[in-house]
């Protein structure tokens, strides 16, 4: 077997592509299996006998996916814990905007009023916000129950889209290698085991639905394209049988595109080897009608969905707007993206990757090492058809897109995530060839296999090996994602049930979602039945530390946080913008001793009318455009030297600029947030303080 040969990915090459007399049978199947599902359930199936296995093997299949669906919503019901603020600011705010309306109290950011997102990823929350607020308000269930509803409804949903990549990550696996190979099972097994995927494809990222899109696209891409004038794929099998596929494929494609613009690298790629397949060794008269269909579908579906999209856009923003030109300008033009982050080139190679594929790393680099230099004309005969020509061209779309996205300087790992199940696919004959073998007793049937290990009947059996490296690496990706999941940073989420649950006490009569939320969700406001409550809680916390009207639902728990826009009307690397601090900046901001920080921040811009030329103060609300004093302040736990400093005095018994202000500090609520966090400002527990200027009646009558 040649070296380039993925040792548990071969087979014959009827596996890959049937021959003209298997699809004659396969018309004469039954019509309740497509073609599709009984290639991928039994390629092999040519007798009456061999047809029931091919129906059982398809019910099989159902029941994969419905395990995965099941298991993605356990694992999203397991996820308890903050990761990055888009998971809720760039989908679940606007989404609670769309449902509930302008006046909901939802946070839109920056990007939402310059119109850098499409509303398509948004909008699936939304409409499932909308029929489950007004499924239960028929019902007239209890509103901490709705709010409850509420709060898992957005993970409940992204967990079937999670499944969907997990089984279609197996699929193609399955058309690459055929059913004879272990391959598919490992990378169904990569994929599920895997910590990124259960600490983050739940999430409600833009980029984890991108990521579900991009394998489900890759999954009904014709393949068979990429052999050119192959006597098994010629242009009329295309026009008859795969148009369908093709089509769903460009419509997947077209919407992970608008929804992250850079996914097109990938989409170049697939393109651009499946052209040069259909015009190369002069096969282009012969290949032009198969031309001509793939770009008549191009524009057909690409057009559908951009039209789709643009209305969308309309009527969510209110006037016609294209987001991904926007997000170019933004990102690229004004060079804003370096304002959250600059990382180095290496920073894919050296963090990303890894942290992707964790200890299933050396199967990945050996895998796209093997796929990228493999060559489709070594020993055909000996695997699959199509199988060198898709694994190539999955390896030069996923070195393409890491070469590219290393050039420009934010970086993030869930930018690359859409090649994490590539990844899985190349990685997966490796994995299987290391831990498993044939048994001693079938082992002389398999070496007669063509493809050698790879390969294996139906009806063979394999066992493990190096078990205890398996049981480690299984261990290890154990321990990484229960940890990520359940006990780093939960403080951020569990805070937001202790305010809903305080506000669902104090104020039982206004826990509704109509139109009663501030004019300025992101700061302090009124409007409707809100107006007579106060200012619930600051968060002095780094922006975006907490999620925001997704968590704590109700418009009329009315909150302030520090925000963190960015410096929009400067000019990129104008000294005004590398001087520019945000509000968060300037909260942190030491002073000139080095040693403290908040207090100045506190006096002059959040409560700037503490006393007034006659020394006089106020007690309830600021005075001079001032911040109401809230009933809770939310922060790390590293804020209370500030806070006391700000409302006692310090230790030098210097004056207090709060000390007037009527605040009692008095710590009600505190919850463990990790083990460690890169950000300084973050570390500790968070914490919950009551200030002492609101009466709490029930409290009191406790303590009496």
């Amino acid at each position: 077997m040649d070296s380039d040969t993925p040792p548990t990915g071969t087979g014959s090459a009827a596996e890959a592509q049937p021959r003209a007399g298997e699809l004659r049978q396969r018309q004469k199947m039954p019509p309740t299996l497509s073609k599709s599902d009984l290639a991928l359930a039994s390629p092999d199936a040519k007798t009456p006998g061999q047809l029931l296995h091919a129906q059982v093997a398809a019910a099989q299949i159902s029941d994969i996916l419905n395990v995965l669906l099941m298991f993605r919503f356990i694992n999203a019901l397991c996820v308890r814990t903050f990761f990055q603020p888009d998971e809720y600011f760039q989908a679940l705010e606007p989404a609670w905007d769309m449902a509930f309306g302008n006046s909901s109290g939802a946070w839109l950011t920056w990007e939402w009023h310059h119109q850098l997102r499409s509303s398509l990823h948004p909008a699936i929350f939304a409409v499932a916000y909308k029929a489950v607020d007004t499924v239960m308000a028929a019902m007239n269930l209890y509103p901490p129950f709705k709010a409850l509803m509420l709060v898992t409804l957005p993970g409940a949903l992204q967990s079937v889209f999670a499944a969907l990549g997990d089984f279609y990550t197996w699929k193609l696996a399955m058309d690459i290698y055929g059913r004879a190979s272990n391959a598919p099972w490992a990378a169904l097994w990569m994929t599920v085991l895997n910590p990124w995927q259960w600490y983050c494809s739940t999430r409600t990222f833009s980029n984890s639905l991108e990521t579900t899109l991009t394998i489900a696209a890759l999954c009904y891409w014709p393949w068979e394209l990429l052999a050119g004038g192959d006597a098994h794929n010629t242009p009329a099998q295309l026009q008859k049988d795969r148009v369908k596929s093709l089509r769903i494929s460009l419509v997947l494609a077209a919407v992970a595109v608008l929804l992250r613009p850079t996914n097109l690298l990938i989409w170049l790629v697939v393109l651009g080897f499946t052209l040069s397949s259909l015009a190369s060794a002069g096969r282009w008269s012969q290949n032009l009608p198969t031309l001509l269909v793939l770009l008549r579908e191009i524009l057909l579906c690409g057009l559908s969905v951009l039209t789709i999209s643009l209305v969308c856009d309309r009527l969510y923003f209110g006037f016609w707007t294209f987001p991904p030109y926007k997000w170019l300008y933004f990102n690229i033009s004004q060079s804003l993206a370096v304002f959250y982050g600059h990382m180095p080139w290496h920073y894919y190679l050296s963090q990303g990757i890894p942290l992707l594929t964790t200890t299933f790393l050396p199967f990945v680099l050996v895998g796209l090492y093997k796929a990228a230099k493999s060559s489709p004309s070594t020993k055909p005969q000996q695997e699959p058809v199509l199988q060198p020509f898709t694994l190539r061209t999955l390896a030069a779309a996923t070195l393409t897109v890491l070469t590219i996205l290393s050039f420009i300087s934010h970086k993030e790992v869930r930018f690359i995530y859409p090649l994490l199940p590539i990844l899985h696919i190349l990685a997966a004959p490796y994995i299987s060839a290391f831990f498993t073998q044939p048994e001693p007793a079938a082992a002389s049937a398999s070496s007669a296999t063509p493809g050698g290990g790879g390969s294996r009947p139906n009806n063979q059996r394999v066992s493990f090996r190096h078990t205890l490296a398996l049981t480690n690496l299984l261990s290890l990706n154990l321990l990484i994602a229960g940890y990520l999941s359940l006990y780093h940073q939960p403080a951020p989420l569990s805070v937001l049930t202790f305010l809903r649950g305080e506000f669902e006490r104090l104020h039982p009569d206004a826990l509704h979602l109509g139109a009663t939320a501030a004019a300025n969700p992101s700061h302090t406001g009124g409007g409707g039945a809100g107006d007579d409550l106060e200012l619930f809680a600051l968060f002095l916390t780094p922006c975006h530390s907490t999620p925001w009207r997704s968590h704590l639902v109700y418009p009329a728990l009315r909150a302030r946080a520090l925000t963190c826009e960015p410096p929009l009307h400067t000019a990129p690397g104008s000294v005004e913008r590398q001087e520019y601090l945000d509000e968060a900046d300037r909260f942190y901001l030491r002073d000139s001793r080095g040693d403290t920080y908040g207090v100045r921040f506190l006096k002059e811009e959040l409560w700037p009318g503490l006393s007034s030329s006659d020394g006089s103060t106020t007690t309830t609300t600021a005075q001079k455009g001032g911040e109401e004093i809230p009933r809770y302040i939310v922060g790390f736990e590293g804020i209370e030297k500030v806070l006391k400093r700000f409302f006692e005095g310090g230790q030098e018994q210097e004056g207090a600029p709060g000390s007037k202000m009527g605040v009692k500090l008095k710590k009600v609520w505190s919850a463990w947030n990790g083990a460690f966090n890169e950000d300084w400002r973050r570390r500790g527990r968070l914490v919950v303080w009551d200030t002492g200027v609101y009466p709490d009646p029930k409290r009191e009558g406790k303590k009496e």
